[in-house]
């Protein structure tokens, strides 16, 4: 009679296809897969074949779903620590670390035999870098090496629209490489604010954030300042042609409205301004791309 409770007890313990889609952190890239089909709208005046939109997003949002089940299992023992991350699959052992490395595997040579097949080697090569940019450099080293682990790193996470316009076009274009700056400019300020608000945790996990070793003030200052430039990146597009008015305000409008946020989180030293400033930023982004979007095809 003991062996099929044994059974039932397994079961009851394997892990679903909700936590492998956990893995891949959805939302992250989901947000990465809006900057990257705007890449790709943006590249050419007219609409991009059906064929690269489908298949170039299916193969970047595969090597950028294994960066991300990487990140799971290099940060496992830390993601037990903090109460954001300690119900992970893997932090909680619901998926193996072995498990959780093929699953990444996969996903990585899948998404490579897509883009090399149906899109272009450019893309492919250049979305594999931001792979192990994230999940290497970043995430085994830069992470727990320096407070300036964002920054370094960022470029890896600012990749997305640079792959979008090179799976259209097969090439590198300056105008690419501003919106890359744009979300360069956009990650300090925007991983600072969560960092102040989970100060707490991030010191019990060891990891060297910014308000962890210099304190919320140094960090507030520099959220100010990145913020700064930020907007000033954020015009550039207008300035150098790329768009129009619309785009002109709407970043504007925008980006004021991200300077009042550090302006507040630098005057007050509120957790919850800080939570405030994070949330923000997501919907600033967001919303800067969807108006570079609607510009590029309403300009007047």
């Amino acid at each position: 009679m003991s062996e099929p409770s044994d059974t039932v007890a397994l079961d009851l313990h394997r892990a679903s296809w909700r936590d492998f889609l956990e893995l891949t952190k959805p939302r992250v890239v989901a947000l990465m897969m809006l900057t990257t089909v705007i890449g790709m709208l943006l590249a050419r005046p007219e609409l991009p074949g059906l064929t690269v939109l489908v298949f170039g997003n299916l193969g970047i949002a595969a090597l950028a779903g294994a960066a991300a089940v990487v990140n799971h299992v290099v940060d496992h023992k830390v993601d037990t620590l903090m109460a954001r991350t300690r119900k992970r699959p893997v932090a909680t052992g619901r998926v193996s670390t072995p498990e959780a490395l093929g699953f990444a595997l996969v996903l990585a040579l899948g998404g490579m035999w897509v883009l090399m097949q149906w899109v272009n080697p450019l893309t492919a090569w250049l979305t594999l870098a931001s792979l192990v940019g994230y999940a290497g450099v970043y995430t085994l080293f830069l992470k727990r090496a320096t407070p300036q682990n964002i920054v370094i790193g960022g470029l890896a996470g600012a990749m997305p629209p640079l792959l979008g316009w090179t799976a259209v076009t097969g090439r590198v274009d300056g105008h690419a490489l501003l919106l890359v700056l744009i979300i360069f400019a956009w990650t300090p300020p925007h991983f600072w604010a969560l960092a102040i608000h989970r100060k707490a945790e991030y010191a019990k996990a060891g990891i060297p954030m910014l308000p962890v070793t210099h304190g919320n003030r140094y960090t507030e200052l520099h959220i100010l300042l990145y913020t700064l430039v930020l907007f000033a990146a954020s015009l550039l597009p207008f300035v150098t042609g790329m768009t129009g008015l619309i785009y002109l305000v709407g970043a504007a409008a925008l980006g004021l409205r991200f300077l009042h946020y550090a302006i507040r989180l630098w005057q007050g030293d509120d957790r919850q301004v800080a939570l405030a400033t994070f949330k923000y930023s997501i919907t600033y982004l967001m919303a800067l791309f969807v108006v570079l979007l609607i510009d590029h095809f309403v300009r007047f």
